[in-house]
């Protein structure tokens, strides 16, 4: 196995026990593969804790710990490594908006919206250099993505890229939210209830999607540590205490 895909399981792993699992569970869930989270420090993240015990494992225990979380197997990780460029250099949820071409502008305003709520949206039409080949920046996001939004504007359904890109999330069991924006969701999504546009500007919609994470079992401990700072407020040093 490469340094880099090493590196980049290291990572799904790490980001995967930190969704699922409080810390307690987590320490006994790696004592059982023969992991010691003895380790003196401190850390950013839980994850980046969690990376560092992995970076210590042997491959065989990567591979037992892979199957037991029902990740990819080494031999299907190495596009999770590959972020495209608006997700390298950020710890927010990453999250995938789908949209028609046509209402780029739209989706760009709830990417912009939802960055004030730890979430850092993927926008084809804005976050893809021109210079870089389309279709493999938007598998790395789809591959890499926490949170998958669809803007279910009218002919959404009819567009074999947003089809291919819902069928990629539902494959991957990633959180989905549907947005109604004038379109009933279809397919494998039209079982769960959408987010209806209505009159809510994309401020309204953000928080609501906010809301939805918070209470989803797969998000609500990584959303929780993105909003630890928010829930203690910023000290300022220059107010007496």
């Amino acid at each position: 196995m490469k340094v880099s895909e090493r590196l980049g399981l290291n990572r799904q792993i790490a980001d995967e026990l930190a969704n699922r699992y409080a810390w307690d569970e987590v320490d006994q869930f790696l004592t059982a593969f023969g992991l010691t989270t003895s380790i003196s420090g401190s850390w950013d993240s839980d994850a980046e804790f969690y990376r560092l015990v992995l970076s210590r494992a042997p491959l065989n225990a990567l591979a037992e710990i892979v199957e037991d979380l029902g990740l990819p197997a080494f031999s299907d990780a190495a596009p999770i490594r590959q972020l495209p460029r608006v997700w390298e250099a950020t710890e927010d949820l990453r999250v995938f908006v789908s949209h028609l071409s046509a209402e780029k502008e739209k989706a760009a305003r709830m990417r912009d919206c939802l960055s004030a709520h730890h979430m850092s949206a993927f926008v084809a039409h804005d976050d893809i250099e021109p210079t870089l080949e389309w279709q493999v920046q938007i598998e790395r996001a789809l591959t890499n993505c926490e949170l998958f939004i669809s803007m279910h504007t009218p002919g959404f359904s009819k567009s074999h890229w947003t089809q291919q890109e819902v069928g990629y999330a539902v494959g991957r069991g990633v959180k989905i939210i549907a947005v109604h924006m004038g379109e009933d969701p279809t397919g494998f999504i039209q079982k769960n209830q959408a987010l209806s546009r209505g009159i809510k500007t994309a401020e309204v919609l953000s928080s609501e999607v906010a809301e939805l994470v918070k209470s989803d079992e797969r998000l609500k401990s990584r959303y929780a540590e993105l909003n630890k700072v928010d829930q203690f407020g910023d000290l300022d040093d220059d107010i007496p205490f």
